[in-house]
C-alpha cells in the first residue's frame, strides 16, 4: 500500500473512532456525510449502511436490515477472508485490505475494505466497516499492466510476456512426464517491400491481419507473440513430438500463404518458419529460441513460404551462414570490393557488344572473387539497395569514360537490380540522378531483373519498368526459363532483351525437351524483336550450338572471364582503338 493509502486508513481510523464512541442519531449524520460506502453490522445482522452504501452495491438500508454482510455482499469464496478480517480487527482493532464484493445485480465490485470495531458505552457490539469503490483504478492498472505486455498494434503478447511464459512452460514440462513444449520464429517474408512500395499505413495493416491468422491456425493452449518489427514467435505446449509443431508450423505456413487484402489491394506474404522442440542441449528459454530463430534462418534461405525444423547439423550450415554475414559487413567496412566487368559479344560476327557489370570482392591475398556468394546476404541484412546504388553510379562512370575514349564503339553496359531494389520506391528517381550527372545515355543502359523478381509481384513490376523505358533506358528479364511463366512476361512487359539461364545454354549441344524449349526461345524471341543473350556459355560446343540455333548474343568463360576495369579498359581499345585511329587518318588524308 502506497503513501497515499496509508494517510487513508489513518484519516478513516479516526472516523471509525468516532463513529464507535457516538450516539445513534450523530452515528446517522456521519453516515450521510462519508462519500465511502458504510456498513454497521455485527456478526448476525447489519445496523446500518449509508447513501454512498446504496449507489455501490444497490442493496437500501431496509434490505440489508434483513440479514449479514455475509449473506448479501460477501461472496461464497470470500466468507473465511471475511471471519479473518473480524479476528484481526478483535486483535489489532483495525483492518484493511483490497478485495471484492457481490452487488446486487450479481457483479463482483473492487472495493477497498477498512475495518474496525464498534463499541457502545464501553462494550463491543459489531464492527463499522467501510467500502471504498476502486474498480476505476483497478481497470486503469490492469491496462497499463496490459498494454506493458502486449503489442499495441497487433494485440498479440509482446517478447516480455512471450518469455515469461515460455519460462513457466519449462517449468511445467519438468513436471509432465511424456509432454513437451517448443517454439516457432515466423518471419515475414517480404514485409521490407511492401512497406516500401505500398507504405507503412498498409505494413501495419499487414501486420494486424497476420497476428488474426496465427492466432487462428492455432490451438487455445498456443501462445502468439508479436517479437518485433515482422517477426513473431509461437509457443507450442503438451506436445509430444517434433511431429506436432511440425503440424502447427505447416498450418500457419498455409494460411499466411493465401492473399491479403491491403488498403483495398490483394497483397502476397508469405513466411519463413523455425521450428524447434525443447530438448537435453536447449536448457534455456533463450537456446530454444536461438535454435528456433536458426531453423527459420534456414528457412528465408531456401526461398521462403515453408518451415525447416532445427537440428544440429543445421546450426552447423546457418553459423557458416552467419559467419558469411560478417564476412560481408567486413567487405563493405573495409570497401574490399569493386565492379568488374564480363564482356557480351555479337556471336556470329564476334564483335564486343557490351559489357554485364558484375560485383567482386577482394580477398585478403589480393585476387578478386565473384560476390554473388555474398549477394543473398547483403539482400537479408538491408544492404544491396546501397550497394546496387554504389555500383549504378561506379558503372555509370566507367561507362561515360569510354564513350568519351571511343565513341564510335557504341557499347551497352547491362546493371543487375536486386529484388530490394528493384522495389525500392526511390528506384527511378535514383536512376534519372545518377545518369543525368553521369552524362550517360539512358538507351546505353540494360537493367537486368530476375524473372523471379517479376514474378513476384507482376502489376507493380510493370509498373516500374514502364517508368524506366520511359525514361529510355532498356531493360532485359535475367535467367529466362527458370521461372513458371516466362512467355507472360513477353506478352505483357516492355522487354528489350532475354537473358537465357545458364542451365539452358548448358544443355545446348544435348537433345531433348530442354534443347527444344532453347531454340523455341531463341526464335520466339528474334520473330518479336526481342534481343536473346545466352549467358553462361562454357565449352566450345555450347558456343557452336547456340550459333547453329540463330542465337544473336552471348557471355561466358569459353568468350572471355569478368575483367577488372583496367583490362576491360584494354580490350575496348583493342577493338575500337584501330577504327578510332583509321578514322582520324582518313580524316587527315582528305585535308
Amino acid at each position: 500500500m502506497d503513501q497515499s493509502e496509508n494517510s487513508i486508513c489513518v484519516k478513516h481510523r479516526g472516523v471509525l473512532d468516532a463513529l464507535s464512541m457516538a450516539s445513534p442519531s450523530l452515528i446517522e449524520e456521519l453516515l450521510a456525510s462519508i462519500p465511502e460506502a458504510v456498513a454497521i453490522a455485527n456478526s448476525e445482522r447489519v445496523i446500518l449502511v449509508n447513501a454512498a452504501f446504496t449507489r455501490i452495491f444497490g442493496y437500501t438500508a431496509e434490505e440489508m436490515a434483513e440479514g449479514s454482510l455475509q449473506s448479501f455482499i460477501i461472496p461464497e469464496e470470500r466468507r473465511n477472508e471475511d471471519a479473518q478480517v473480524r479476528k484481526t480487527v478483535d486483535r489489532d482493532g483495525f483492518a484493511s485490505l483490497e478485495t471484492v464484493r457481490r452487488n446486487k445485480r450479481g457483479d463482483l465490485v473492487n472495493v477497498a475494505v477498512q475495518a474496525g470495531p464498534l463499541v457502545l458505552n464501553g462494550v463491543k457490539a459489531g464492527y463499522v466497516v467501510l467500502f471504498r469503490d476502486i474498480r476505476e483504478r483497478k481497470r486503469l492498472e490492469a491496462k497499463l499492466q496490459h498494454d506493458a505486455m502486449h503489442d499495441p498494434l497487433t494485440g498479440l503478447p509482446n517478447r516480455a510476456l512471450f518469455m515469461d511464459r515460455l519460462g513457466l512452460a519449462f517449468s511445467r514440462r519438468a513436471r509432465r512426464h511424456g509432454l513437451n513444449c517448443g517454439v516457432l520464429f515466423v518471419d515475414l517474408d517480404n514485409f521490407k517491400e511492401i512497406n516500401d512500395t505500398l507504405g507503412h499505413a498498409a505494413g501495419d495493416e499487414l501486420l494486424m491481419s497476420i497476428a488474426e491468422r496465427l492466432r487462428s491456425a492455432l490451438r487455445p493452449q498456443d501462445t502468439a507473440a508479436r517479437l518485433g518489427g515482422d517477426e513473431f514467435g509461437v509457443l507450442v505446449e503438451n506436445i509430444q513430438s517434433i511431429h506436432d509443431a511440425e503440424i502447427i508450423a505447416n498450418r500457419i505456413v498455409g494460411a499466411m500463404n493465401r492473399p491479403f487484402k491491403v488498403l483495398g489491394r490483394s497483397v502476397h506474404s508469405g513466411v519463413s518458419v523455425g521450428v524447434a522442440v525443447a530438448g537435453p542441449d536447449q536448457i534455456t528459454p533463450e537456446l530454444l529460441i536461438r535454435d528456433a530463430d536458426y531453423a527459420m534462418y534456414r528457412a528465408k534461405q531456401e526461398g521462403g513460404g515453408r518451415f525447416e525444423v532445427f537440428d544440429k547439423p543445421l546450426q552447423v550450415q546457418v553459423a557458416r551462414q552467419q559467419e558469411h554475414e560478417r564476412e560481408l559487413r567486413r567487405v563493405l567496412d573495409e570497401r574490399s570490393f569493386e565492379i568488374c566487368y564480363e564482356p557480351i559479344y555479337w556471336l556470329k560476327s564476334g564483335k564486343l557488344e557490351g559489357f554485364e557489370s558484375l560485383l567482386h570482392w577482394r580477398r585478403s591475398d589480393g585476387e578478386t572473387q565473384s560476390f554473388d556468394g555474398l549477394l543473398s546476404f547483403a539482400e537479408e541484412a538491408g544492404l544491396s539497395v546501397a550497394l546496387g546504388q554504389e555500383m549504378l553510379e561506379t558503372a555509370c562512370r566507367q561507362l561515360r569514360s569510354w564513350s568519351e575514349a571511343y565513341p564510335h564503339a557504341n557499347l551497352s553496359l547491362a546493371i543487375n537490380l536486386t529484388r530490394r531494389q528493384f522495389f525500392n520506391p526511390d528506384l527511378v528517381s535514383q536512376v534519372k540522378t545518377t545518369l543525368s550527372g553521369s552524362r550517360v545515355n539512358p538507351a546505353k543502359i540494360l537493367f537486368e531483373v530476375e524473372e523471379n523478381t517479376l514474378n513476384e509481384n507482376p502489376d507493380a513490376a510493370a509498373g516500374i519498368l514502364y517508368r524506366l523505358v520511359d525514361y529510355g533506358a532498356r531493360v532485359a528479364v535475367d535467367n529466362f526459363g527458370s521461372g513458371l511463366a516466362p512467355l507472360n512476361h513477353l506478352a505483357r512487359l516492355p522487354i528489350d532483351v532475354l537473358k537465357l539461364d545458364p542451365a539452358l545454354t548448358m544443355c545446348a549441344p544435348s537433345e531433348g525437351r530442354q534443347v527444344a524449349l532453347l531454340e523455341s526461345l531463341i526464335h520466339l524471341g528474334r520473330n518479336l524483336g526481342v534481343e536473346v543473350v545466352a549467358q553462361g556459355i562454357g565449352t566450345r560446343e555450347q558456343l557452336d550450338a547456340l550459333c547453329r540455333m540463330g542465337c544473336e548474343l552471348g557471355q561466358g568463360v569459353q568468350l572471355s572471364p569478368a575483367l577488372v576495369a583496367a583490362q576491360a579498359e584494354r580490350l575496348v581499345e583493342r577493338e575500337y582503338g584501330m577504327v578510332v585511329a583509321g578514322v582520324e587518318q582518313e580524316g587527315r588524308e582528305s585535308e
